[in-house]
């Protein structure tokens, strides 16, 4: 049985799937790295934000189904750094880990910002996450050695590191 990816952009209906994805993979991800409250405020609060991202629009935003089941998302564009694109968000569903959604996610991400004129694309990611280092690595970025701490206002702040990689040229 051959399963079937579809990636389309997000819409105004689809802020609660991508806010399940976000809470979900989240808390797997940044929770345990959390005080449990903060983990608990983050889980709800990324239920309800991707209702209010999408309604502003604004960047894009990439929605990967698997078998017409939305399991990953990305959202992408300008980096704050001039003339980079940054992937800002993106998170799979545990359901759908090493099923290759992911990857065709990342695949369709990178070849919207290379057809919006990038050549270079960055990341943050968190630095105690081996799952994540690994996929970006996998896929061509590597670390800048660049650090950020952020501050969820509770707790230790969270390590992240920094990710870039050459976008690719054009297929022929």
């Amino acid at each position: 049985m051959h399963s079937m990816i579809t990636i389309r952009e997000a819409g105004p209906g689809d802020g609660d799937v991508l806010g399940e994805i976000h809470a979900v993979s989240w808390g797997i991800s940044h929770g345990p790295l959390c005080t449990p409250k903060v983990a608990a405020a983050g889980i709800e609060e990324r239920r309800v934000k991707w209702h209010t991202i999408v309604a502003e629009g604004g960047d894009p935003i990439l929605l990967a189904l698997l078998d017409d089941r939305a399991g990953a998302f990305s959202r992408f564009g300008a980096s704050s750094s001039p003339g980079l694109a940054e992937i800002h968000t993106f998170f799979a569903h545990p359901d759908v880990w090493g099923s290759g959604l992911a990857a065709a996610l990342l695949t369709a991400t990178l070849d919207r910002l290379r057809e919006a004129g990038y050549d270079r694309v960055h990341l943050w990611t968190l630095r105690d996450s081996a799952q994540a280092r690994r996929f970006y690595g996998k896929h061509g970025f590597a670390e800048t050695g660049r650090r950020h701490d952020h501050d969820f206002g509770e707790g230790p702040p969270v390590a992240l590191m920094e990710f870039d990689r050459a976008l690719p040229g054009p297929a022929l």
